[in-house]
């Protein structure tokens, strides 16, 4: 179930969506929750290699510090949302956390990229621009985290008290 709920994420990329609003961010914290360390960093990794391979690529340096800021979700999810500590607080807490970083490295690696100038005006400029998609990331991740989590813990409880039910009857 977790695999699957990871491809479909990583395949709705792929779809026609608005800038930025994509999933891969909370992609990193779902595998980060239920999945060793080492998936948690590298599945989103090899979900945005996958379709930026379809879709393009672009600046090595960008690409870099984009990969580098989805990398960062995973390592949130396994920090902060295994099972013991994982609650619709942190959840969305999480994905602030995880589009903040994405933003942070993401609009550095373009300003490195050289497409602002490599002043201090530059810097300021990239960010101020990158504002507005910085919503969608957060509503991205937002929604795409409350997707993955609601549906493999849904899917769960209903296989549990299936289970129950199948016990009681026999």
């Amino acid at each position: 179930m977790i695999y699957v709920l990871i491809l479909l994420a990583a395949a709705s990329r792929l779809l026609p969506h608005p800038l930025n609003f994509a999933p891969i961010g909370a992609l990193g914290l779902f595998a980060g929750a239920y999945l060793n360390r080492r998936a948690a960093w590298t599945l989103p990794l090899l979900a945005l290699l996958a379709s930026d391979a379809f879709i393009g690529f672009y600046n090595p340096m960008t690409m870099l510090f984009v990969y580098g800021g989805f990398a960062v979700s995973g390592l949130l999810g396994c920090r902060f949302l295994r099972e013991q500590r994982r609650s619709p607080t942190r959840l969305a807490l999480c994905s602030l956390a995880s589009a903040t970083a994405f933003f942070l490295l993401s609009n550095f690696g373009v300003w490195l990229g050289g497409m602002y100038g490599h002043t201090a005006e530059g810097l300021i400029r990239c960010y101020v621009m990158a504002v507005p998609f910085f919503r969608n990331t957060l509503l991205g991740d937002l929604f795409y985290t409350g997707a993955l989590f609601g549906s493999y813990e849904g899917v769960r409880w209903w296989a549990a008290r299936r289970r129950k039910t199948v016990r009681t009857a026999a």
